[in-house]
């Protein structure tokens, strides 16, 4: 451990009690450098993600709790009914705003993370302000300008813009913290962020490793039969996620009588439209987010673990249920292009297979020969466990979270 203590400063509009996101790295990261002795502070948003809607329980314009060991500031910012693309703007502004004038306290080191984008933009004036010199971090989860082109189609001047602004960003910063190595390449060669500022810093699972549970009575608890062969997608159900795919495989399952029994767990923008389109649909059930012993039990009690994508979703974003799933021990399937860092993660670490997106038939088939394998999913499943276990520690994340701040600390006297 180090000795040298500081105090922290993380900016970033989610955080728990929000699911999803990256809001369980944030408070794993938060509460992990609390546990090694940094006095740590949160200044963050109302929870509000998956839902688009604000928790019910959080009122007011400033709200402050303390939560394992992290002094927590939330602030009220402006959340859209539908969130696009100028919605999210509107919203990541207000919160922005919102950061400008609110007390961060005397901070060592400032993380901030993105997205936001736009708000972290506003942030880092704020940062400039400070009368001590303070160390700034920025924390990519997600890469705005590929997310751009890959989930909007928009490949002229909008795209050009982001990147020049992002890289702008990202290059003004004293570290700036990849969950990837493909994000860092691309932030270096697309974005033209000095190559020495960046560090690879893998997401790991937050979730402790899977209990032991009674697979039949999970089953029988979710309405899932034993015959069934159920396939589950956990997490944010957005554009992104391109889930009419979903839709149309549980269409074709249950018009060729085929056992997969599809599940779309959570919660997000276009769920009342999926729900609309799969309403007739027997082979396609919605529920949604489940506390963390039930949501660990409905992962085991799965056959198969579904991530799908949008065709064209390549280097924007590493799905975060990844992590999850990995921990279940069970086999995963991930309908995205040949190519995409998903498509990587995937088979980096052994623990799944890839279908093309957005082709309902191969996934409907590939599922169903993982579900008649008992071997070959258990093989999958034990990959998965074995690759969370040797490169997704928490362990070792923090630590290399507190070894990057530390140093990054100790050379402001250079």
């Amino acid at each position: 451990m180090n000795e040298t203590k500081l105090r922290v400063t993380i900016l970033g509009l989610h955080y728990t009690p929000e699911p999803s996101g990256n809001a369980p790295y944030t408070t794993s990261l938060a509460e992990g450098l609390s546990k090694k002795g940094h006095a740590v502070k949160v200044v963050t948003g109302y929870p509000h993600y998956p839902e688009w809607t604000v928790n019910h329980d959080y009122k007011g314009w400033v709200l402050r709790e303390s939560l394992n060991g992290v002094d927590v500031k939330r602030l009220r910012h402006y959340v859209p009914r539908r969130p696009s693309a100028l919605g999210r703007l509107h919203m990541e502004l207000s919160f922005g705003i919102r950061l400008l004038f609110a007390k961060w306290g005397k901070p060592d080191i400032v993380i901030l993370v993105s997205p936001a984008l736009f708000s972290t933009g506003l942030a880092l004036i704020r940062a400039r302000w400070a009368k001590r010199e303070t160390r700034t971090i920025i924390w990519v989860q997600d890469i705005y300008s590929r997310g751009i082109v890959e989930t909007g189609g928009q490949s002229g001047t909008a795209s050009k813009l982001m990147v020049v602004i992002e890289g702008k960003l990202l290059g003004s910063v004293d570290r700036v913290v990849a969950i990837h190595e493909r994000f860092a390449g691309y932030l270096a060669d697309g974005l033209g962020v000095s190559a020495d500022s960046i560090h690879v810093i893998r997401n790991w699972t937050h979730l402790p490793p899977a209990p032991d549970a009674d697979r039949s009575t999970a089953r029988q608890h979710f309405g899932w039969n034993e015959r069934d062969i159920v396939a589950l997608h956990t997490g944010n159900m957005g554009k992104k996620q391109g889930l009419g795919n979903v839709v149309e495989a549980a269409r074709l399952a249950e018009v060729n009588g085929s056992r997969v029994r599809f599940v779309l767990m959570g919660d997000g923008n276009q769920r009342t439209a999926l729900e609309s389109d799969a309403q007739d649909l027997q082979r396609l059930d919605f529920i949604d987010s489940l506390p963390q012993e039930d949501f660990q039990a409905a992962l085991q009690a799965a056959d198969v673990l579904l991530v799908n994508e949008l065709p064209g979703v390549r280097d924007m974003s590493v799905p975060s249920k990844l992590t999850s799933y990995f921990t279940s021990g069970r086999p995963v399937v991930a309908a995205t292009d040949a190519g995409s860092v998903t498509s990587e993660e995937v088979a980096a670490s052994g623990a799944g297979i890839r279908v093309d997106a957005d082709d309902p038939a191969s996934l409907v088939s590939t599922i169903e020969s993982l579900g008649n394998d008992e071997s070959l999913s258990k093989k999958l499943g034990d990959n998965g466990k074995r690759f969370r276990e040797e490169t997704l520690s928490e362990t070792v994340a923090i630590g290399r979270y507190d070894d990057l701040i530390t140093s990054l600390a100790l050379s402001r006297g250079r």
